[in-house]
């Protein structure tokens, strides 16, 4: 009786074939992975977020030194022709605060501390001597410290207010004849002390509304006369007058 060899199968099993689905995904991940890719090394050279700040703001991103004063403007105010008066040189020059934008706006960004409260604010008269011969004209500034926190005050022109008085008598105010008045926001630092970036000059005459361009203005006596000089500024006014001397 004849029995039946075995079958021997020699080689390799086919392999099966995928389904197209798989292969698109396949190719569908790698085109993922490569985006990604991509995208990681175009964020780290263009690096666009630099530009964020920029964008905020509608400009370059301003230093914070920008939000602090660092000194208070001068009022501007015409003088009669000292020619005609006797009076001697020494009109008032206005001054530009270094680090501050247009004196209308609030310089750099927009400070967040709240306004600044009269009783943190110390505002002195400064005057740079205590006496003054006959070929000298007064000149005066105006320091404030602020006691308390970070604050917001107007130190504009417009906010400004010098007035010489010798006795009862009123003998000058800066308002009187002031040009131009603006304002000036700025942000003062706790601790912080800020004087004038120049002084402001007196011409020793009277002033009053309406005479600002009278050459006969009266001139203030001198001989050694007191007088006393008071500063406003931000609505805050000095609690003490400085005096000195005209000779």
């Amino acid at each position: 009786m004849l029995r039946p060899y075995p079958v021997v199968m020699t080689g390799t099993p086919a392999r099966r074939r995928h389904s197209p689905a798989v292969y698109r995904r396949r190719r569908l991940v790698l085109i993922i992975a490569l985006l990604v890719i991509v995208g990681v090394i175009w964020l780290l050279i263009a690096q666009p977020w630099r530009g964020w700040g920029a964008e905020s703001t509608g400009g370059d991103p301003q230093p914070q030194t920008q939000n602090t004063a660092t000194s208070l403007p001068v009022p501007t105010s015409p003088q009669p022709n000292p020619t005609e008066t006797g009076a001697v040189d020494g009109a008032v020059e206005g001054s530009v605060v270094e680090g501050t934008s247009t004196p209308s706006a609030t310089p750099g960004a927009t400070p967040t501390a709240q306004p600044c409260v009269a009783g943190d604010i110390v505002v002195e008269p400064v005057t740079t001597q205590d006496s003054y011969t006959g070929d000298q004209s007064p000149q005066f500034l105006i320091s404030l410290t602020n006691s308390g926190a970070d604050c917001t005050l107007n130190v504009g022109t417009s906010a400004q207010s010098f007035t010489v008085t010798s006795g009862s008598d009123t003998w000058w105010r800066s308002t009187d004849c002031q040009s131009e008045p603006s304002d000036m926001v700025v942000l003062l630092g706790a601790g912080q002390t800020v004087t004038s970036a120049a002084p402001l000059t007196w011409d020793r005459t009277r002033s009053a509304v309406g005479t600002c361009d009278d050459p006969t203005r009266p001139r203030a006596p001198g001989g050694g006369s007191s007088y006393h000089l008071s500063v406003e500024i931000g609505g805050i006014a000095s609690t003490q007058s400085k005096q000195f001397l005209l000779y």
